[in-house]
């Protein structure tokens, strides 16, 4: 019995001493920035200009303005949690081609050539940021400007939509919320107890009244199907679910996803 007793004791302490270091490298594993000088594509666009913002900290923030010609309404880009803004290039020269729109894309603290390091309230200065630079910088009218959120930056459009006037909010392959995703990966864990970054969007998109579409793979292995579904069943209406068949989450987006996103556009200006 008291060797028994002593195995428990081990285990729990193991199980302690796990949690504890999954605790302290939180930031970690949610952000994984790639700098500047360690990886960076040149501009794939000779227009692509760069754009150097400051966040409510005094942050130093980095991002690419896309202009199209003519256009009127903005598409501001909150990117996932790895790399950084330059791995974006093509997706942000494919929503202007397709959506005839100007696009902002800023990369969040600590990634590409931003200051500072990340945390979840500064991406969400940083988005601010961003926003500011639109509607004060550009002028362009809040219910013009559509806010596109990918993965992590799902979490980041959904908190600024909650907060900002905006047209029209887009969201790809994202979860219900930080700890639920972190749940899904680590489900031998209390990880909705220990995480402090909460991303909380299935309680936030409650508060998001303008046309929301939603895309999720059915084979995504990062963040499952079902929170995509369940963030859209929470979110208001007008919205649209897409679902993307045999899809992983790294995988790129079909044309069709674009055109049922216009679709859904002309169908909600």
């Amino acid at each position: 019995m008291k060797m028994l007793g002593r195995g428990v004791l081990v285990l729990v302490l193991a199980y302690l001493g796990v949690c504890g270091v999954l605790w302290f490298l939180e930031n970690s594993l949610v952000f994984r920035p790639t700098r500047a000088q360690d990886a960076w594509q040149p501009a794939p666009l000779t227009d692509i200009e760069d754009v150097d913002l400051t966040s409510a900290d005094g942050t130093r923030v980095h991002a690419w303005w896309l202009p199209c010609p003519g256009a009127d309404q903005a598409l501001l880009y909150c990117h996932g949690n790895a790399g950084n803004l330059s791995h974006r290039g093509g997706s942000i020269a494919k929503l202007r081609e397709l959506l005839k729109v100007h696009v902002l894309i800023f990369d969040y603290p600590g990634y590409g050539k931003s200051g500072g390091r990340p945390t979840e309230q500064g991406c969400y200065q940083a988005a601010d940021a961003a926003y500011g630079f639109l509607t004060d910088t550009k002028k362009i009218d809040p219910q013009k400007i559509l806010l596109y959120g990918g993965s992590l930056g799902g979490g980041v459009a959904v908190d600024l939509a909650s907060r900002k006037p905006h047209r029209s909010l887009v969201l790809v392959k994202t979860f219900t919320s930080a700890p639920d995703a972190g749940a899904t990966m680590l489900p031998w864990l209390p990880v909705r107890w220990l995480m402090r970054n909460r991303f909380d969007s299935i309680t936030k998109i409650r508060a998001c009244k303008q046309p929301v579409f939603i895309g999720h793979g059915t084979r995504d292995t990062l963040i499952p199907f079902a929170q995509g579904k369940r963030l859209f069943e929470t979110a208001n209406e007008p919205k649209q679910f897409y679902t993307l068949v045999d899809a992983d989450h790294n995988d790129a987006l079909p044309m069709e996803f674009f055109t049922a996103l216009r679709a859904f556009l002309e169908k909600n200006p």
